[in-house]
């Protein structure tokens, strides 16, 4: 028989990686809750037509259809990312749904990328979003930075480096500059790291923006700071290089210079050492309008950004409905704590205690001492067979159960547990007996 292989970008997760997985998801569940943010799941297609935008997620799309059927008349297709949906799910209830909408939503989603270290075709996504009918107040933006800060601190991996960056700064700028076509040119500064500055300054002159008016845009981006002192640095280039006289463009630097100072203040007074003003993140989106947020792992930036979003003028076709929101790759996370065995689970599976069974005719009564320990909350399985406790105790071993529970063999009491770790037994009742807090629930530590 052939051996089958496994399927590229589709991860699996053993007992013990699983657990990792969902204390993460527990921790993220968690932080989200504690700031009001109530759960939605959604479907997992969508109309293709939905699908098409012109991202180039949607060029990924996983294309639903059935056996037998034409692929080419497919009408549905699994989402490639939460805010599709999310969008949807909106616009469908907006009539019931109370504003601003806090939401968060953790579910998988599905990409025909290129598999690679921490990228996968399918994978968990966590985001959060606020949405808001008409006007969203700017404190908003602060608020979802923070609430992810926090999540992120939860999280056994390197230290969040969260790089935020503001729409309206930049546009602010580019306009006094001389640039016209701001996406266009915010879409190509969002290359930075991949082709470098001349690569920017070449797609820049492209588009028809002046050498000098390049120049400053990349050196705008290259302003970074840990509190508000980049605002010294932007306005000090700005003083050197603007070109044209407008009063927008200056009312928009001033207006993003305050939010993103503002932004990373917060940030960093509810998580120290977290935010910093970066003003070469550009997310080449062209639906976000404010503040924009990447964020790296000290330890780990070859993985790239973990967690992004930014804020919008409308999550809806049509208008009205602006919001924030931020987003984590979850999988990415989890393959690189185990891969790298960063944390180990405590145990592999749920149980604390393994019941041992005397004979086959006394079962019974091992089964009635795992249904009263089960009714206190301390999880146990019943040995599947009645070998000699030598062997019930090595499967235990085996399975990583720390204790097992030997039944009076004449019936009277309830017998004794040992933990087969130390050696140490002692009698036990079933009605009151508890593990160590540290064995009760499986636990992921650091190594």
């Amino acid at each position: 028989m052939a051996r089958l292989a496994p399927l590229s970008g589709f991860p699996e997760w053993s007992p013990s990686e699983r657990v990792v997985e969902a204390s993460i998801l527990h921790n993220l569940r968690t932080v989200f809750e504690l700031h009001g943010f109530a759960e939605i799941d959604t479907r997992a297609v969508e109309p293709l037509e939905r699908l098409g935008g012109a991202s180039e997620a949607s060029k990924e799309v996983y294309v639903l259809s059935r056996r037998g059927s034409d692929a080419a008349q497919a009408e549905f297709g699994l989402h490639f990312d939460l805010t599709v949906p999310f969008a949807r799910y909106v616009e469908e209830r907006q009539g019931q749904l109370a504003f601003p909408f806090r939401r968060y939503q953790i579910q998988k989603v599905w990409r025909g990328e290129r598999p690679q270290d921490g990228r996968f075709r399918e994978f968990y996504q966590a985001d959060i979003d606020v949405v808001a009918r008409d006007v969203l107040p700017a404190h908003l933006e602060a608020e979802v930075a923070v609430v992810m800060a926090r999540a992120l601190a939860t999280l056994p991996i390197g230290r969040a480096r969260m790089r935020i960056n503001n729409r309206t700064l930049v546009e602010g700028f580019y306009r006094g500059v001389g640039i016209t076509d701001v996406p266009a040119a915010l879409r190509s500064v969002d290359k930075l790291g991949k082709i470098g500055a001349d690569g920017v300054r070449r797609e820049l002159a492209a588009q028809g923006v002046t050498d000098t008016a390049a120049d400053a845009a990349v050196e705008l981006a290259k302003i970074t700071a840990a509190d508000a002192s980049f605002a010294t640095a932007v306005l000090d280039l700005w003083e050197t290089t603007a070109t044209v006289a407008d009063d927008q463009a200056q009312r928009l630097l001033g207006e993003g210079i305050a939010s993103l100072t503002a932004l990373v203040e917060a940030v960093n007074s509810a998580v120290p050492g977290t935010a910093f003003a970066d003003l070469s993140i550009a997310r080449g989106l062209d639906y976000y309008t404010g503040a924009v947020y990447e964020t790296t792992l000290e330890g780990h930036e070859d993985l790239g950004s973990i967690c992004s979003g930014g804020r919008y003028d409308s999550l809806v076709a049509g208008g009205g409905f602006p919001g924030v929101g931020m987003s984590i790759g979850v999988s990415r996370l989890v393959s690189r704590l185990v891969s790298q065995q960063l944390v180990t689970a405590t145990r592999s599976v749920p149980s604390a205690v393994l019941v041992a069974v005397v004979s086959e005719d006394q079962r019974a009564a091992s089964d009635a001492i795992a249904g009263r320990l089960r009714a206190r909350g301390i999880a146990c399985e019943v040995a599947p067979s009645a070998a000699k406790f030598g062997k019930q105790i090595q499967y235990a071993d085996k399975r990583g159960i720390p204790f097992v529970w030997f039944p009076a063999a004449d019936g009277t009491g309830d017998g004794d547990v040992k933990d087969i770790r130390s050696g140490e037994q002692v009698h036990a009742d079933a009605d009151a007996w508890v593990p160590p807090a540290a064995d009760l629930k499986v636990r992921i530590q650091r190594r």
